[in-house]
């Protein structure tokens, strides 16, 4: 029996590996013999780094980069030959802000470009950048500042790091940006697609849960349509209402418009790196999974991904998880042929996301979900 295990981590309990080796020794108490491939799988957003480091052979780098505030701090990214893959909420996510310094008027994605920049340095020329968790709204503009594009104001003068430097740009000059960034591919975890101004742009939707007022969410929203009023005179195919320009505090608007990239769907391109297609064409059984499974789940997360392949090679698909809402049962209309919880008995919140718990009850959800199909005779 050859079964693939492709499980997303369950957040604060096991990581993606963690739980395909949980599973696969509740399969090898059925079938000593199975042969048990256990694949890496997140969907753009925390853990990918570490997931794809795994999955691409790939070795971790930390470095000393500026954060959200411009504070140095330590973030670590992978590299595997010549890709690089980063999570820009290292160096600018919302979680590693204290409260009171949640302001996206002064908020920077500078460091994120700094990351860019170390991984050149170190040869690499394909990017895999995940843009989930920001704590910024500066379009993006500080990671350019620190790749060398200037943004001037109407002195020639750089603008300020943060939102509210867009309101003095006037112009963009590219003539001084680091050596192979031009060489460069650049793939981007995207799942949202917002425009980047408006109603539905990143300062109105995404704005107030990174510190903004109703009034700040004006004038930001004003600000950026400027810069891309702006980035259009320099770039006249550039388009800010692009769906994903919105991402990340319009992130995802400067790494398609000056950089080139691609926004792909985290899952999607997380199933491309790892080549878990490759995996799953032989396989007899496909087992995916993650924290909580509910309707979310089945709009594209993760799992659901795992399962489009399965389905596509006509495999059987199983998914465990650490809760299950009564919503799940969607994931059955998307390929999850079924899913399980693993809970074996009430606990408490942290007794349930106890590693050692959490590694002893999907181990022995899988021995018993295993020892039902081998009973059947199914394999």
């Amino acid at each position: 029996m050859k079964v693939v295990t492709a499980i997303d981590s369950f957040k604060g309990s096991l990581t993606s590996l963690d739980a395909g080796k949980a599973c696969a020794n509740g399969i090898r108490r059925v079938y000593p013999d199975a042969d048990v491939i256990i694949r890496p799988l997140a969907d753009g957003g925390e853990g990918t780094t570490e997931a794809l480091a795994l999955g691409m052979n790939g070795r971790l780098r930390t470095v000393s980069v500026h954060d959200a505030r411009m504070r140095k701090t330590d973030c670590t990214y992978c590299i595997a030959g010549n890709t690089a893959v980063i999570e820009m909420a290292v160096a600018a996510g919302l979680p590693q802000l204290e409260p009171e310094l949640r302001d996206p008027l002064e908020t920077t994605t500078y460091g994120v470009g700094e990351l860019i920049a170390d991984a050149i340095n170190e040869g690499c020329r394909d990017f895999v950048i995940g843009i989930g968790g920001s704590a910024t709204n500066d379009g993006g503009t500080g990671m350019l500042a620190a790749l060398g594009f200037g943004l001037l104001d109407k002195n020639g003068n750089p603008i300020a790091l943060g939102a509210k430097g867009l309101r003095d740009l006037v112009k963009i000059d590219d003539s001084d940006v680091i050596p192979g960034l031009r060489d460069c591919r650049v793939r981007v975890a995207c799942d949202v697609t917002n425009p980047l101004c408006g109603e539905l742009g990143c300062s109105a939707v995404y704005g107030p849960q990174k510190g903004a007022t109703p009034e700040t969410v004006r004038e930001m929203d004003g600000w950026l349509e400027n810069f891309a009023k702006v980035t259009k005179e320099k770039y006249p195919t550039s388009d800010m209402n692009y769906p994903g320009s919105g991402a990340a505090g319009g992130l995802g608007f400067a790494l398609r418009e000056f950089l080139g990239g691609e926004l792909i769907s985290g899952i999607s391109l997380v199933l491309d790196v790892t080549r878990l297609e490759d995996y799953i064409k032989d396989a007899d059984i496909v087992i995916t999974g993650e924290g909580r499974l509910d309707r979310q789940s089945a709009m594209g997360k993760a799992p659901v991904g795992v399962a489009k392949l399965a389905k596509k090679y006509g495999k059987l698909c199983i998914a465990f998880s650490g809760a299950v809402t009564e919503d799940a049962v969607a994931c059955n209309e998307v390929g999850i042929d079924a899913f399980f919880p693993i809970r074996r008995k009430i606990d408490t919140l942290d007794e349930a996301m106890d590693t050692k718990n959490a590694s002893r009850d999907l181990s022995d959800t899988a021995e018993q979900v295993f020892r039902l199909i081998k009973s059947c005779g199914q394999i």
